[in-house]
């Protein structure tokens, strides 16, 4: 809302904090969305030399740098501060890119990685690692949907009458 953070609470009126609340509800979505985008990344092995060896599997099996660290940390960074669109789009290019084989084999890196971080040696490592690439995709898709812009008032019209036509 651009507002200082010296800025004195006693000069908020009521359409002030009616304000910021729809802002917040309206955005609500996305920043959860981008939250767990990052959340999902962190569960990975972090990008220093001790998981250099991740990240160079996760390259040659899924057939995409996309996802490599040195392609995406500008996104992150920025997903960091609340923008999440940009490493939202490069998720859904490289998942897009990978071909069913090279989805499996991605999978199966990933999931040995967060088997072993995790402590999760009752499940095999190819089912936790589509799960978490599903999971991946899902979230980028929603951060992208909660960007989407509302549509101008003969937009919202339009969909009213085609609901209210049925």
């Amino acid at each position: 809302m651009g507002l200082p953070s010296q800025f004195e609470t006693g000069r908020f009126d009521v359409e002030r904090v009616a304000g910021i609340a729809v802002l917040a509800a309206a955005h609500s979505d996305g920043y959860a969305a981008t939250g767990h985008l990052l959340g999902l990344l962190a569960a990975l092995p972090a990008p220093t030399d001790a998981g250099e060896r991740f990240w160079s599997n996760l390259w040659r099996s899924s057939g995409t740098a996309y996802l490599l660290p040195t392609n995406i940390k500008d996104l992150v960074l920025r997903s960091l501060a609340g923008e999440g669109t940009g490493l939202a789009g490069q998720i859904l290019s490289a998942v897009d890119e990978m071909t069913p084989p090279q989805r499996v084999a991605a999978a199966e890196v990933i999931g040995q990685a967060l088997a072993e971080s995790d402590h999760l040696p009752d499940l095999k490592t190819q089912v936790i690692g589509e799960l978490w690439l599903r999971d991946l995709e899902l979230t980028a898709w929603r951060v992208l949907h909660a960007d989407h812009k509302s549509p101008d008032a003969a937009g919202r019209n339009a969909f009213i009458e085609a609901w209210t036509s049925v």
